[in-house]
């Protein structure tokens, strides 16, 4: 394949993960990640692809994460950039591959984060579709909100694009709004 479409990754993906929560964090780093090229200028689909495939291996091998993955992907023909970035989110936690392009420092600092936006989205009555950048930051300085979420990783990461933590949460809850039903974050109603 020339190029990882959404719709191949979701297919990959349904092999190795059945687990609902991983399916939903699948669907909010994809929806973080399609935000994220549109603000680089890059193709949404492909890095939204890129986004739902990056925990292939970890409902399989939690203790062994992104230690199975590069071979198979490789071999049903995933580009190796797509690999690449999928092995750099685990940068100093399970791999020493180091993010360098935009597509693999978004995915290593969205991975955490959406955790964080998700966590407070489901406090509020309606969910993420009115949620603004500045309730989500109160929620981030609150160390005890949604705590194991690695806020020093996530920082690390918006170094590493050169943003501010306001400016990557404020794109990455725009991607997750734009997928508030899907992602079940439209509140109690919904």
């Amino acid at each position: 394949m020339e190029k990882l479409t959404l719709e191949e990754a979701k297919k990959i993906n349904a092999t190795m993960v059945t687990e609902d929560h991983l399916l939903l964090h699948a669907a909010n780093v994809s929806a973080a990640m399609g935000a994220m090229a549109e603000h680089f200028g890059e193709d949404r689909e492909h890095w939204e692809a890129v986004g739902w495939l990056h925990d292939y291996d970890y409902e399989k091998y939690p203790e062994e994460h992104l230690q199975h993955t590069a071979e198979p992907l490789r071999e049903l023909g995933v580009p190796e950039e797509d690999i690449r970035a999928i092995l750099a989110h685990g940068y100093t936690i399970c791999t020493d591959v180091e993010p360098l392009t935009n597509m693999e420092k978004s995915l290593f600092t969205v991975d955490e984060l959406t955790g964080i936006v998700q966590a407070a989205a489901r406090m509020r009555p309606n969910g993420i579709t009115d949620m603004e950048l500045k309730s989500f930051m109160k929620k981030w300085k609150d160390k005890k909100f949604a705590a194991k979420c690695n806020r020093p990783l996530i920082l690390k990461g918006c170094e590493m694009l050169g943003m501010d933590i306001s400016e990557v949460a404020g794109i990455v809850i725009g991607g997750m709004k734009a997928h508030a039903a899907e992602l079940r974050l439209t509140g109690n109603g919904g």
